[in-house]
């Protein structure tokens, strides 16, 4: 069975360790510890890897965030993979920083990577990882919050959830959706 995980964010040295980014952070450190390198390919930094049977198909889209549904539609048809084995992780505002929220369909909110998805695949119900990252910043600065790079407090602080988030992508892929939510998202 294939299962597409999509980590969120922008290319280029401009958007590293930006709370944007945290998709693809989370997916650098999974390739890692799975020993997989991203190559780029069509539309997507990708790799994948087999767990339990299953393959893991790992893309970075190179389209920018608020295009994102471009590089999903075409690798959910090249992978072959089903819109109930798509898993997006992406950053959340509306969530303290740190915790992770998963979930099998829902809106977009003010995400425009989220809302290209569901504008190109015509449908809210895919799976996504929300990763928060707080919204501790002052009124009309949402903008630069989010692109900005994170503290020193923040990045010593991201290792857990990171590797939390990791587990979860292989929980779904090998339990499915609702028992990893019934696990993972009761934890403070």
């Amino acid at each position: 069975m294939n299962f597409l995980i999509v980590g969120l964010g922008n290319v280029g040295a401009d958007y590293e360790q930006t709370r944007h980014n945290i998709g693809f952070d989370v997916l650098d450190v999974l390739a890692e510890k799975k020993a997989c390198d991203f190559k780029l390919e069509r539309l997507a930094f990708k790799t994948d890897f087999r767990f339990k049977g299953h393959t893991f198909h790992l893309i970075k889209p190179t389209t920018y965030m608020n295009l994102s549904g471009k590089a999903v539609r075409y690798w959910m048809q090249t992978t072959k993979t089903p819109l109930e084995n798509v898993l997006v992780i992406v950053d959340e505002l509306d969530l303290p920083f740190g915790k992770l929220r998963l979930r099998t369909k829902g809106s977009a909110g003010s995400h425009n990577g989220l809302k290209n998805i569901e504008a190109l695949l015509g449908t809210q119900k895919y799976a996504r990882l929300r990763f928060g990252i707080g919204d501790d910043f002052p009124r009309g600065k949402q903008v630069q919050y989010v692109l900005g790079r994170w503290t020193e407090d923040e990045l010593a602080g991201l290792h857990q959830p990171i590797e939390t988030a990791c587990d979860i992508i292989i929980s779904y892929g090998a339990v499915g959706a609702t028992r990893t939510m019934n696990t993972f998202n009761k934890k403070k």
